[in-house]
């Protein structure tokens, strides 16, 4: 087996040959100095593992810096239930909510300084976006490429507007180039999210060792965790689509030698929000790409199950789910601070399936957003709304509050049982709902799901007996209080799906030494359903009411409207 030096040596030969691979992996040992000396036997994961998604300023106090104040907030509600935090980029920024980066070595002094996010690393395991596709318009490197400064003349991508870049895959209806004035005349550049996110040239070899450099800056500063933001993006050929080239992998494995050298307790993991079986392949060989993907096609599956009533395309779909390796594991989610992607479900559900979830949403006072593509027409691409309201049309919930939670837990607890690491975005664990004022204040779809809030008046919420957030929010302690306890759902177990009858997605779940099973039962539909399992015989104990069954020649019990039961044998 190849060393990880001895990776990164093929992996930059591949990329510029050998003999600046050679200079590069020089430069790569000065800056990664002595590595530790023993390697991890394992990823270092087990069923505790929850991540909280959140901005640093999610929630806010007069006179405080921001990240203090979460740190103080998260301490008084969900520490016991966590111990992974996403913290969304808190770097300085300029659009985008904090994905347009200008400084990625600093903290947005708004929030607070590295003191604050190392505080937070006291208490969770840390995961730090890596926004290396694109950086600012206003960043310190491109205004030096404006200037045609060295070496920064080189960090960016300029394309004469007549080449023919229809084959070009886009996420966005924007355009791909946009013109700047420089001291070379007017440059069009390559822009694939917004003409305040320039897209670097890792073509150039001093960008990647740039980008290497705050990884490895990140890992210093407590990131046990590296979100691969758009990676898919990273490599431009043109001629080519431009996303998951042969190269973008080689980066991604190269990161990932360089982490396994330098610090082989961190995970990677990518952000891809396309189809499955794209997503996946940044699994690589199990061995050599991330640890973890985002599992993109969860979110719009289960809004759709939950919507219909019926489960039978989750349980098609998730009845094929298997990591890649027993080093590696899906990144569970059903919000976050984007919107639904729709991509992921193509292939899974159909065109008038997916169509459906754009006409619910628009019908749950939610947006709809759309990407160009190569033929010239646009689809959608993804849904803005909270998960909450997805689930839940806003009239019902005000009429029929109690259902509307039961109904949005229950789509919680079928991402809490599927095989990987649970991410919970915050707005999800305390019942956010759509701010249609955020959007009409920032002119921008995805604010939607981006709402900031004052400290005292969430805690006062949380406190008011029988509201929404107080109703959710304690029922996902209790979903979470009883998934950390159980080794059957360690993250690189395994996971059967179950004929339980349209009305039920079912899972068995059992940890890696096969010791400890559960049977999750998820009630899809706002009636009674009555669930019958032959082969599963036995006493059981369902771990949210701590109600037995006992049965012989088959498990038989009957569900209420969207109940979840989780039940150990005994």
């Amino acid at each position: 087996m190849q060393t990880p030096p001895e990776r990164i040596a093929q992996k930059l030969t591949a990329l510029y040959g050998a003999e600046v691979a050679a200079a590069l992996l020089e430069r790569l040992r000065a800056l990664i100095g002595k590595p530790p000396a023993l390697q991890p036997a394992d990823l270092g994961l087990s069923a505790r593992d929850v991540v909280l998604i959140t901005y640093g300023d999610q929630v806010h106090a007069p006179g405080e810096a921001p990240l203090a104040t979460l740190r103080a907030f998260l301490r008084q509600t969900i520490k016991d239930q966590i111990n992974s935090l996403h913290i969304l980029p808190f770097y300085p920024y300029s659009s985008d909510d904090g994905f347009s980066v200008i400084d990625y070595y600093a903290v947005n002094p708004a929030l607070g300084g590295w003191d604050d996010v190392r505080a937070l690393g006291d208490d969770y395991r840390l995961m730090f976006d890596a926004v290396v596709n694109h950086i600012s318009a206003e960043s310190a490197w491109f205004k030096a490429f404006l200037r045609g400064e060295a070496p920064y003349s080189d960090y960016f991508i300029s394309v004469d507007p007549a080449t023919d870049l229809s084959l070009v895959r886009r996420p966005r209806a924007l355009p791909l180039l946009t013109p700047f004035e420089t001291a070379r005349g007017t440059q069009h550049v390559w822009t694939t999210f917004s003409a305040d996110q320039i897209d670097l040239n890792f073509a150039n070899p001093e960008v990647l060792l740039e980008l290497l450099r705050v990884l490895l800056f990140y890992v210093q500063q407590g990131a046990r965790l590296i979100r691969l933001d758009a990676i898919g993006y990273l490599y431009k050929v043109i001629g080519t689509n431009c996303i998951h080239l042969p190269q973008t992998h080689l980066i991604v494995q190269l990161m990932r030698a360089v982490l396994d050298w330098a610090a082989p307790e961190v995970l990677l993991i990518t952000e891809t929000n396309v189809p499955h079986d794209e997503n996946i392949s940044y699994f690589g060989d199990g061995r050599n790409e991330a640890q973890m993907v985002y599992q993109f096609s969860l979110p719009p599956l289960l809004l759709h199950t939950l919507h219909t009533g019926d489960s039978s395309a989750l349980s098609r779909w998730a009845a094929g789910i298997r990591p890649q390796s027993a080093r590696t594991t899906f990144f569970n989610f059903t919000a976050s601070h984007d919107g639904i992607g729709v991509t992921p479900a193509l292939g899974i559900l159909s065109a008038a399936e997916i169509d459906a979830l754009v006409q619910r949403t628009q019908a749950h006072a939610g947006f709809v957003s759309y990407k160009n593509n190569s033929d010239g027409s646009r689809s959608p691409y993804e849904l803005n709304i909270t998960y909450f309201d997805a689930i839940t049309p806003p009239p019902l919930t005000a009429a029929q509050p109690d259902e509307a939670v039961r109904r949005f837990l229950c789509s919680q607890a079928m991402m809490l049982a599927f095989v990987g690491v649970p991410g919970v975005y915050f707005h999800s664990l305390f019942a956010g709902r759509n701010d249609q004022q955020g959007v009409e204040q920032s002119g921008r779809y995805r604010s939607i799901n981006r709402e900031k809030l004052p400290a005292a008046a969430l805690l006062s919420a949380l406190a008011e007996p029988g509201s929404i957030r107080q109703q959710v929010f304690t029922a996902y302690q209790h979903l979470l209080a009883a998934r950390t306890q159980q080794a059957a759902f360690h993250p690189l177990g395994e996971q059967r799906v179950l004929d339980a009858g349209p009305a039920v997605f079912a899972l068995e779940r059992r940890s890696p030494d096969g010791q400890h099973s559960v049977l999750a039962l998820h009630n899809v539909r706002g009636e009674n359903v009555d669930v019958q399992l032959d082969g599963h015989s036995g006493h059981w104990r369902d771990l949210l009411s701590s109600e037995q069954q006992r049965s012989s020649g088959g498990l038989r019990l009957r569900l209420a409207p969207y109940q979840v039961m989780w039940l150990k044998a005994l």
